[in-house]
């Protein structure tokens, strides 16, 4: 073998498998960066599931507290279930049906920013406003005694159609 081929051979046996191990190298740390966008993609799925989980909890808990509100407005006067209090099943059904309600909302409040905390807080209250006067309004009236809560509400629903959206 001539004194050409040994250099090459050497140099090829020296640098071949430095060239083997920087492919591994730079295989391995992309395959760390794809792992790592992976686990955002995964991460941000699962707050978004869940996100859209509780909105659906609470548009169910926003028609139950109009549906028990309904029930109060056409119960005044003549519900047997009153006790020393004056307050009627229906009216501790409808206050316990407002309570979920403003707990989904600020669990929701609390994954966006501070604008949207509030409104949903004022939702709330005018939830239990609403709830409040429905046992002095009669069945006819209810609708228009919710259209402050209806508007809001309509901005957090869609908030919710945003995100499922996304």
């Amino acid at each position: 073998m001539s004194e050409r081929e040994v250099t090459i051979r050497t140099a090829v046996v020296t640098y071949f498998p430095m060239f083997i191990a920087v492919l591994s190298l730079v295989t391995s740390i992309y395959n760390g960066y794809l792992n790592g966008k992976f686990v955002d993609i995964i991460q941000r799925n699962f707050g978004r599931t869940e996100y859209l989980r509780t909105c659906k909890e609470i548009i169910d808990a926003y028609f139950q507290v109009k549906f028990r509100a309904g029930i109060v407005s056409e119960n005044v006067g003549r519900d047997p279930a009153r006790g020393a209090t004056g307050v009627s099943v229906a009216q501790i059904d409808a206050a316990s049906a407002v309570s979920r309600f403003a707990a989904l909302g600020t669990y929701l409040a609390n994954l966006l920013d501070e604008p949207t905390r509030q409104q949903y807080t004022r939702l709330s209250w005018e939830l239990d406003k609403a709830v409040r006067e429905a046992a002095k309004t009669s069945p006819a009236e209810l609708n228009k005694l919710f259209e402050p809560a209806d508007r809001l509400f309509s901005d957090m629903n869609n908030d919710c159609v945003k995100t499922a959206q996304q």
